[in-house]
């Protein structure tokens, strides 16, 4: 290919090229010339060779050119008698194939623009597939999407060698759609299926690029037909299994459950607990299929063994799941790591809600309360202007447990009948106790400590004292230890 001098010289020179083969089957080799542009190491000149590939395999696959149908090898069908028609579309099918392929290698560039043009023409190229499809249809009214060529575009954005997070952002625009969405799911299921089939370890750039992806594919929360299609067609067929939500429902169930099933890294992990109960669970066909996950996940203790029970507590209070070791679980999460500036937030929102039931016995409350106040005895100051008033919460929305408070002789500190090193709240005998180590915090050096120690001694009114304000400022006092770490 001749190129002129300048800046736009390439340019000129491909759309001449694309011209010519557009108008005369006969200048048909010029396609090599504007395919080897494709190979450059120019960003450039890779740039505009991709946009004249999309000018031109747009234009033929537009008005039918390319060989529709299993595609034979190209050797066979040059060295046959067919007719000359046939022939040039098998080639140019070839030729579009190889295209295809290296915009597919370009996704891997360093290049931020060349990776974003090869995406949004490859996208081009999968609609223009899918409204004028490059395979016989089995039946009239067959269902037909372009699944070969999608499959290597999800697979190319699903890197196991670099971060891909930029493009993915890209690539959730086209999830607004519902068509794209049901295939993505599809398609990443299957690419996470094929890079760990046999691989002892996975690399960690491949579940960040597929927990990118996944966690970007949203389904309505409303029950309405999917109705916003990429591939445009002139009507659509209730046959289509595209065209209903509970398919996009079994086709996100078993995308998360195929990803979830593996042994992630624990930061990621962290990341689809957090998910979890507002992204996964209200869209799954079974909800409790994902019991496995959440239990494997609440073994490995601290903050991921807590958002695991948040998941937990949803699937027992909304889909009637069986878990009886639920709450000896968030029990054994009571240790001084509790009251870890970036932890503590979270675990006493989420332990508020999960203690908020009224039918709850009374000697589960008693244990939380009184491991708790153990806690307490050696907790830093802030910590505990938290957890005073969350104790003080738990006596006000449990009547049976004041006795822990009002019990008229408590035992001396060498006869405490609660056992601390008992695992299980029910036979921890907290209910025997009482808080005396509220009395000792009375005499804490810090007075906001001691006043908040003394509400106890006070009659417990019915109202409940909000404890939101404290957990937003521990949540925040967390976040900047986070961004200073």
């Amino acid at each position: 290919m001749e190129r002129e001098a300048g800046p736009g010289g390439a340019r000129r020179a491909l759309g001449r090229l694309v011209e010519a083969v557009l108008a005369n089957r006969g200048k048909a080799n010029a396609v090599f010339d504007i395919l080897a542009v494709l190979q450059s190491e120019d960003r450039e000149e890779i740039q505009e060779a991709v946009r004249a590939c999309s000018r031109l395999f747009g234009a033929l696959l537009a008005r039918g050119e390319l060989f529709v149908g299993q595609l034979p090898s190209e050797e066979m069908v040059m060295a046959g008698s067919r007719g000359a028609t046939r022939k040039y579309r098998v080639w140019m099918r070839h030729r579009y194939h190889s295209c295809c392929n290296r915009l597919g290698e370009l996704l891997a560039r360093s290049s931020f623009q060349v990776k974003e043009l090869a995406l949004s023409t490859l996208m081009k190229f999968v609609q223009l597939e899918g409204e004028h499809p490059l395979e016989k249809p089995k039946w009239e009214g067959n269902y037909l999407f372009p699944h070969q060529l999608f499959k290597s575009v999800v697979g190319g954005l699903l890197s196991a060698d670099e971060d891909h997070s930029l493009l993915l952002c890209q690539f959730r625009e086209y999830l607004e759609h519902d068509d794209i969405r049901y295939h993505t799911m599809q398609a990443a299921a299957d690419a996470v299926a094929r890079a760990t089939d046999g691989r002892p370890e996975v690399p960690l750039a491949f579940w960040n690029n597929a927990f990118t992806l996944l966690s970007s594919v949203s389904l309505p929360r409303q029950e309405s037909a999917p109705s916003s299609f990429y591939v445009k067609h002139a009507e659509l067929s209730n046959k289509w299994k595209v065209v209903h939500l509970r398919e996009h429902r079994k086709a996100f169930q078993q995308m998360w459950l195929g990803f979830l099933k593996h042994q992630l890294p624990l930061r990621i992990c962290k990341k689809v607990l957090v998910i979890t109960h507002d992204s996964i669970l209200p869209h799954l066909a079974q909800p409790s299929l994902m019991i496995d996950f959440l239990a494997r996940a609440c073994d490995l203790g601290g903050a991921v063994s807590l958002l695991a029970l948040n998941g937990l507590f949803i699937l027992i209070h909304k889909h009637n799941l069986e878990y009886p070791d639920f709450y000896r679980k968030l029990y054994g999460l009571l240790d001084p790591s509790v009251f870890h500036v970036k932890y503590r937030a979270r675990f006493f929102h989420l332990a508020d809600l999960f203690l908020s039931s009224s039918h709850l016995p009374a000697y589960l409350v008693a244990a939380f309360t009184k491991r708790l106040a153990r806690l307490a005895l050696t907790a830093p100051p802030e910590a505990l202007l938290t957890v005073l008033p969350f104790i003080c919460n738990l006596l006000r929305r449990h009547p049976a447990c004041r006795v822990l408070v009002h019990r008229p002789r408590g035992p001396e500190l060498d006869a405490d009948p609660y056992d601390p090193r008992e695992e299980d709240p029910a036979q921890s005998r907290a209910l025997e106790s009482s808080l005396w180590e509220l009395q000792a915090l009375q005499r804490h050096y810090h007075p906001e400590v001691s006043k908040a120690a003394g509400a106890v001694n006070q009659a417990l009114s019915e109202a409940e004292v909000s404890i939101a304000s404290l957990l937003e400022l521990t949540a925040f006092q967390g976040l900047l230890w986070w961004r200073s770490g």
